[in-house]
């Protein structure tokens, strides 16, 4: 008789299912009346709310209206589950993840949060979550409920940050046992990584000393793939007003400025990973390892990961090891090796929000105490007219005796981190007396020229001292700067020298005229080196022979190894052999010819912006419409960056990455900014946004920032709440 009760009970399970997803509805219903979104004319969203959470939520739904597909892949890369799209080749991506945080330890940090990082959690997950309710059209990939506990897995505020320093190729081959990686290998792998565009940003602030209004200024400048991080504004009655750069699915402008104060990220070269070789041993089957005089349990766990395999799911199972220093991810000399990094997610997810709204130095100087911001460097300036430069900010305190830069021994515990340095113990420069600071991921010791802090000053693995060509093009062009205003800033930021050809061009020109019986086919092209003032631009015939011989040869040459890449161009240009450096040019010569019939190519003609879809990864093509563009790569010391990490078999060059969303900034007393994006706000090529800044792009056409709402509204095209968007 009892069976005949089941789809009573299945009924009434139903019922309260449905019951629950309505008063969800309502609930959204009701925040979302509290959010208004006002799209001006290049479509950002300036987002309105009563509190700072219905702030956040129409900023997610904001998100997902312009890019969703990148909001979730951000998600799905970050909570390991990529390989249940892409394979089994994307496991050991998900298996990283993983053994830095399980679900579980993200849910345990959500639950443990300050209860107004809970609201901004939940406000997160609410604004996609409607978003999907609201667009029943639009089927994700994988994440079809976005949950609170998911912002957990942003390492310090970025997607990416510290975790992908740590080696999946490394990581299976300690899972794989018998795979190795020859020697020729690892250095091509480093070579072809060398001629990639670089990864970094430039962050420049200058005093009211050096501006026309008197005012403090800061250029924003980050150098990522194109489209990683949309345009926004954040607005609340609890005293937020952010305007910046957000990386999809993030709730906090990562890179920008409010009414008083402005922060610029780049990337920081501090030793902020460790790796610890662990002397393992078996007790009763139990591993065990050593630490000092006792023996400490391995903590063991298993990790179990689907992975797409045709049309189904597959699932492989993975031994997990943990120490006190963190995860087993690989072998070192036969033995397992545990890497240490920052991991304290809710503290970097506050450190990340409290920035926004921050009013003056004393306050964002606090913030930066919280010591979580572990992959960056940060620039900034405000309206007080304070400018200043904080060179990384989670740097562990190490004994100075070892060498860090290598694996150290685990069971020795003085290679231990001996707490955090302090912000006043960092490396700091506050209010240089020449006017200005810049980092172009370089340096700190020449952030400020003369006024720059000293390298005997600090622990060897605060910084990697090592110079680049962009920051050598930033401090001889801020060297002469004076009245200084936002046009003028952003044509600092745009100049076209390009120092890392003066150091090699002229050694093969030279290398030519040496020579007793030069290639008569050489010649012209010589010539055209030889008159070259080495500044870019779409008409230079020089650009193209110089961009192609300098990634020629670094790819090809015979020259010492572990030089960094200002180096190597400098050995390149006045220690290799004559020989060398003329077969690698004739070979560019005869390369050109082949694939566009001349060698008499002005760069424009080869370099070129062209965006044909909303995918992640664009299919480039030769034979549709694309536009010119006259920046080179940041490798060459362009301020601009522009440049590829990969391509599709075409001829010519399609840039992926470089500058992206760029801000100039004045503060005084009012805030006024311009600012750029490459290709448009929205990932839909059905949109009039999708591309509407193409041009304005490759003309350093900057737009002027609305900030106030008086602006807002002036500029606005469309004023909707979330759910009630004409479509």
């Amino acid at each position: 008789m009892r069976f005949l009760y089941l789809p009573l009970l299945a009924t009434l399970l139903l019922g309260c299912g449905e019951t629950q997803k309505n008063t969800e509805i309502a609930a959204w219903e009701e925040q979302a009346a509290r959010v208004k979104i006002i799209r001006d004319d290049f479509g950002v969203p300036h987002v309105y709310g009563k509190t700072d959470a219905d702030a956040v939520f129409g900023l997610l739904y904001a998100q997902c209206e312009d890019d969703f597909n990148r909001v979730e892949q951000n998600y799905i890369w970050a909570i390991g589950r990529l390989a249940e799209l892409e394979g089994e080749e994307a496991l050991y991506s998900d298996l990283r993840a993983h053994l830095f945080m399980t679900r579980s330890e993200a849910i345990a940090a959500y639950e443990g949060s300050p209860a107004w990082l809970k609201e901004l959690c939940n406000a997160f997950a609410d604004g996609i979550n409607y978003y999907l309710h609201t667009h029943p059209e639009v089927t994700p990939k994988l994440l079809t409920r976005f949950e609170p506990w998911m912002p957990m897995y942003f390492s310090e505020g970025s997607i990416g940050g510290d975790i992908e320093r740590v080696s999946t190729r490394k990581l299976r081959a300690y899972y794989e046992k018998g795979i190795a990686f020859p020697e020729s290998e690892t250095l091509d792998l480093a070579k072809k990584e060398a001629e990639l565009e670089p990864q970094g940003s430039n962050g420049i602030a200058l005093s009211g000393d050096l501006t026309a209004t008197g005012n403090a200024m800061l250029l924003i400048n980050p150098h990522t793939s194109f489209y990683f991080r949309g345009e926004v504004h954040m607005v609340s009655e609890a005293g937020l007003n952010a305007y910046g750069a957000v990386t999809w699915g993030q709730f906090f402008v990562y890179q920008g400025f409010n009414e008083k104060t402005g922060w610029m990220h780049t990337s920081t070269y501090t030793d902020v990973l460790d790796e610890f070789v662990e002397t393992v041993t078996e007790i009763e089957g139990a591993p065990m390892y050593q630490y000092g005089e006792e023996l400490r349990p391995v903590r063991t766990s298993e990790i179990t990961l689907s992975y797409a395999s045709g049309d189904s799911l597959s699932e492989r199972t993975f031994p997990a090891y943990h120490t006190h220093h963190g995860p087993v991810t690989h072998e070192f000399e036969g033995k397992p090796v545990a890497t240490a990094m920052m991991w304290d997610p809710v503290r970097a997810l506050e450190q990340s929000f409290i920035r926004t709204k921050q009013d003056s130095y004393s306050g964002f100087r606090q913030m930066m105490e919280i010591r979580t911001n572990s992959s960056n460097n940060t620039v900034y300036a405000d309206a007080d007219g304070t400018i200043a430069y904080f060179h990384g900010n989670f740097i562990p305190k190490r004994d100075t005796l070892i060498d860090f830069s290598r694996p150290v021994d685990g069971s020795d515990p003085g290679t231990d981190w001996q707490g955090l340095h302090s912000v006043d113990e960092s490396i700091l420069v506050l209010n240089p007396p020449n006017g200005w600071i810049q980092n172009c991921n370089s340096t700190p010791y020449t952030s400020a020229l003369e006024y720059s802090p000293k390298r005997g000053d600090y622990p060897e693995y605060m910084s990697a001292d090592r110079e680049n060509f962009r920051g050598v093009h930033a401090i001889d062009l801020l060297k002469e700067a004076s009245g200084i205003t936002l046009d003028g800033l952003i044509d600092l930021a745009h100049d076209p020298r390009l120092p890392a050809f003066e150091a090699l061009i002229p050694g093969l020109v030279e290398a030519y005229e040496r020579q007793k019986d030069p290639d008569p086919k050489l010649r012209a092209a010589i010539d055209v080196l030889r008159e070259w003032d080495f500044r870019t631009s779409e008409t230079s015939v020089a650009m193209t022979l110089s961009h192609f011989y300098g990634t020629q040869y670094g790819r090809m040459g015979d020259y010492p190894q572990d030089l960094s890449d200002m180096e190597l161009m400098k050995y390149l240009g006045s220690e290799s052999a004559d020989a060398e450096r003329l077969s690698v040019f004739s070979g560019v010569l005869n390369s050109l010819i082949s694939d566009f019939g001349t060698w008499e190519l002005p760069w424009g003609e080869v370099n070129r912006y062209q965006r044909i879809n909303g995918d992640i990864r664009q299919a480039f093509d030769d034979s549709k419409p694309s536009i010119p563009i006259g920046f080179a790569s940041g490798r060459w010391g362009a301020l601009a960056a522009y440049g590829a990490r990969y391509h599709n078999n075409t001829k010519r060059i399609y840039g992926t990455r470089g500058n992206s969303f760029v801000a100039v900034v004045e503060f005084g007393d009012k805030v006024r900014a311009k600012s750029m994006l490459a290709g448009g706000q929205s990932g839909d090529p059905q949109s009039p946004h999708f591309d509407d800044q193409a041009n304005r792009y490759a003309n350093a056409k900057f737009k002027e920032v609305p900030y106030y709402e008086a602006d807002v509204r002036a500029r606005a095209q469309e004023e909707y709440r979330p759910g009630q968007r004409n479509k």
